[in-house]
């Protein structure tokens, strides 16, 4: 099959088949196509457009480009979670203990970070010992003794999205709603769960800016579940400012655990219990995902969640005396308060600008693979809505490098916003796609 006819049937506005989808993807994974041929076809479907059918072959192309894992032998029904990602965001750290505490089968694999904070496994790895590279049969071992087991996704899960992101990255060719879905739900369904959770956020910290767009992505995402027989569920939640207090790794990590003993901020618990409890549902462990949200909050309230974080931990050998003292985890050696300069109330915080200042104090990675501080980050004191004055402390910015701090602390100042008049809240979960 020729690759200059399967380019210009796309630029044409043609409907590729399975057979045309099929082929690129295999010559892109195995470099029989050259990078110049894969950006060009990509362009054309950012243009033109993939169908549903399309976008589900592509998904498929995608997903058998590389490895699958075989969860059979865990015993019950595994559910996956996803987030498309925002500052603050450590709902995995909390939702992911309070659903296997309630006898969800947590089996997952996370990424690294890549921008204001690490992802997931960076977090993790900031607990002294926490190991990350478990191997496929120890991996599913843990899952079926401990319920719980998360570690780093191989490069060789859906092979393919690695090669076209990082095309898509430098071509302007990121944002569309089929190339997006294909890359999320294919590594998804490679990871061999059997039913999935996502967190599209929404808002000004988050990729898709509007409840529309996030909703849009949602439901073909959702669609996409269906059409591979894994019950789906998406979750549209606000990002229009940091979830929580803590934007970091080792911050991050403690917030969660003073989330799990029932000590965390609102909006990150009210998230996590909400997520916890579709798991839940998604599990068959609840009849609807009301029910499986009480049963969540249960679990958070008699201190389940904390137990199976630290026994998570534990098996993975790490220091599971985090969870009684989180003074054992990384901290920044130095430290600088951000302090506000008039009246009036918080009315919005730039999430982009305080994901920056993270990024700028050490905590995320500006290319992959670059080391990143365990101990940066900021921790905020005011959030949208809360009263201030002159004087008072909005966040403080933490690193191990000096020199870090001012311009870390520079932009987290430019970030918030005060006006005289009190702004109205946003709900956090806007809507949920089945």
């Amino acid at each position: 099959m020729n690759m200059y006819d399967i380019i210009r049937d796309k630029r044409d506005g043609k409907k590729l088949t399975a057979e045309q989808i099929g082929c690129f993807v295999k010559g892109s994974t195995s470099g029989e196509i050259p990078d110049y041929q894969i950006s060009a076809l990509l362009m054309a479907m950012f243009l033109k457009g993939l169908d549903k059918e399309e976008t589900f072959d592509l998904t498929r192309a995608m997903k058998d480009s590389g490895e699958t894992l075989d969860l059979s032998s865990i015993k019950g029904i595994k559910v996956d979670k996803h987030s498309t990602g925002g500052v603050g965001d450590k709902t995995t750290l909390i939702t992911a203990p309070l659903a296997a505490a309630c006898g969800v089968p947590v089996a997952k694999m996370s990424g690294r970070g890549l921008g204001f904070t690490g992802g997931t496994i960076d977090k993790l790895e900031s607990i002294p010992g926490f190991n990350i590279a478990l191997d496929t049969d120890q991996f599913i071992k843990n899952v079926n003794e401990h319920g719980i087991c998360v570690i780093g996704q191989t490069a060789k899960v859906a092979a393919a999205d690695k090669k076209f992101y990082a095309l898509r990255d430098v071509t302007a060719t990121v944002d569309n709603i089929s190339l997006i879905s294909s890359s999320i739900m294919s590594k998804k369904l490679a990871l061999g769960s059997d039913a999935i959770l996502l967190d599209v956020k929404c808002g000004r910290a988050a990729f898709m800016q509007t409840e529309e767009a996030a909703a849009e992505l949602g439901q073909m995402m959702v669609d996409i579940g269906k059409s591979f027989d894994k019950k789906t569920v998406a979750v549209i939640s606000s990002m229009d400012q940091p979830l929580g207090r803590a934007v970091g790794n080792s911050l991050e990590v403690a917030e969660a655990i003073r989330t799990l003993k029932g000590e965390g901020p609102d909006d990150i618990t009210e998230l996590s219990v909400v997520l916890a409890g579709i798991m839940i549902y998604l599990s068959g462990l609840a009849s609807d995902t009301d029910q499986g949200i009480e049963t969540a909050r249960e679990r958070l309230k008699d201190g389940s969640g904390l137990a199976k974080f630290r026994e998570m931990a534990e098996a993975q050998g790490g220091d599971g005396r985090v969870t009684e003292d989180v003074s054992l985890l990384p901290a920044g050696r130095y430290s600088r308060k951000v302090i506000c300069t008039e009246d009036g109330y918080v009315n919005s915080i730039d999430g982009q600008l305080i994901g920056s200042a993270s990024m700028h104090s050490g905590a995320g990675r500006a290319v992959a693979g670059q080391d990143i501080d365990p101990g940066a980050g900021l921790l905020l004191e005011k959030k949208n809505g809360d009263q201030v004055s002159a004087g008072d402390v909005l966040c403080t910015v933490y690193s191990n490098d000096e020199s870090k701090l001012s311009s870390a602390a520079q932009m987290a100042l430019e970030a918030f916003s005060i006006t005289a008049d009190r702004s109205s809240d946003t709900p956090l979960v806007r809507r949920v796609i089945k």
